[in-house]
Formats: C-alpha cells, structure tokens, sequence
C-alpha cells in the first residue's frame, strides 16, 4: 500500500488531502505533518512513497526540508505552494524536487502530477529491465538507481540519472529538448526547455567532481548529447 506524507501547516489543507486521496486512490495510506521538524520524523520513521511538502513552514522552509530530505533519500517529492512563483520553482527544481504544483490548482490535478511522478520514480518492467549501461567511468542504473564514476557512488537527483541514462543511452548523438521533456516528464507536462535547462546544469560538476570526464554537451536551440569518454578526455 503507498505511502503518501502531507506536510502542512494548514490543517483545512491536511484534512482536504487526507479525504481526498483515499476516494482517488486506493489503497493509500496518508501521513501528515505541521512543521517541518515533524516532517522528517515522520519521514524517517515511516519511509513515505512520495511527499507532498509545503514550501511556506512554520518553523523552516519547505525547501530546507527538502534538502534534507535529498541527503538520504530520492523519493519523489512534489513542492506545494500558494503562488505560482517562477524563481521559487527553479529553486525547488536546483534541490531535487520532481515536481511543483500550485494549490489552488484543485485536488484533481495533484493527484495526476503525483501518479506522474510515482510512473517515471518506479518505471515500468520494460524500463528496469536491461536499466544498466556502462560508459566509460561511468555505471548507471535505474534500478536500482545509482550512478557510480570509477566504482564509487555519486550522488544525483532521481530526475538527473534518468536525464543521464536517456543521454547515454544515446551516447555520440544529440537527445533533442523534446524528446528529454517528453521521456522524463511526459507527453502532456508543462515543463519547458527553462525547467530542463535547471535540471541538466548540475549534471556535468557533479561528474567531474568525481574524476569523470566532462562528457555533457549542449547544442544550442536543440538539445544535449553526452560524448564518449575518450573523445572527451581529448577535450
């Protein structure tokens, strides 16, 4: 049975999701939280499917909450907010955040970004299968997901590996903006080139701080390839 952990301070909220969810989807269990202290204890106690975190907190920000959460854990975590904030959604987006969904948007919707996220999170059977690819340093798997450089652990957002394993799975050619938006987020998501430019920027220091290659190119206007190791040690 999911496990699905509400954290707001608002209790007309909390008691909203904790209604709704069951009549759209069962069985699931919910959690709720009111502060962010009660939300990683929750957390750690129960280990939730997927979080739907505040970013307004009575004690600390949502976003602080999430980065802790990011130290231990890539379960998929969607930022709930009042406002619809452009900078405040590429911050969610910098930390590791799946997804960010305005209130005020209806319960409907939420559910539907939450199924979204929980899909691209376990992946379907013929995605696991035959997951693993080997580039190089560089081992990735979906599942389960880890990437390794030279047999060591490097730490990524669960939406950077599949970016990484989409991009090496097609290693010497380009991945264009849209078949990344529409393989990571889905066909009918409104992410846009923006929100996948954020999600890609970390990518290419985090490999390198590992002592991989700097192996991550964008072509201008039309996507991103990843080179193959030797051409890109020749760099």
């Amino acid at each position: 049975m999911p496990r699905v952990l509400v954290v707001d301070d608002d209790p007309q909220v909390r008691n909203l999701l904790c209604e709704a969810l069951p009549l759209q989807w069962q069985p699931v269990t919910v959690l709720t939280a009111s502060d962010g202290d009660e939300a990683l204890q929750v957390f750690s106690a129960q280990q939730p499917d997927v979080v739907l975190l505040d970013i307004e907190l009575p004690d600390r920000s949502g976003f602080e909450i999430l980065r802790e959460i990011r130290q231990v854990s890539d379960v998929p975590v969607l930022m709930l907010t009042r406002r619809s904030a452009e900078h405040d959604e590429v911050r969610a987006l910098h930390l590791g955040a799946d997804d960010y969904v305005v209130k005020s948007k209806g319960v409907g919707l939420l559910m539907a970004h939450m199924r979204a996220v929980l899909r691209r999170a376990q992946g379907s059977p013929r995605q696991r299968g035959g997951s693993d690819l080997k580039i190089g340093p560089l081992s990735i798997s979906l599942d389960p997901k880890q990437l390794a450089i030279h047999g060591h652990p490097v730490h990524v957002t669960s939406v950077e590996l599949r970016i990484l394993h989409l991009l090496a799975s097609n290693a010497g050619h380009v991945v264009t903006y849209e078949t990344l938006l529409t393989r990571i987020w889905g066909p009918d998501s409104y992410r846009t080139v923006e929100h996948l430019r954020v999600c890609v920027s970390r990518l290419p220091s985090k490999i390198v701080q590992a002592g991989g290659p700097r192996c991550i190119e964008s072509v201008r206007g039309f996507g991103y390839r990843l080179v193959r190791p030797s051409a890109a040690h020749q760099r």
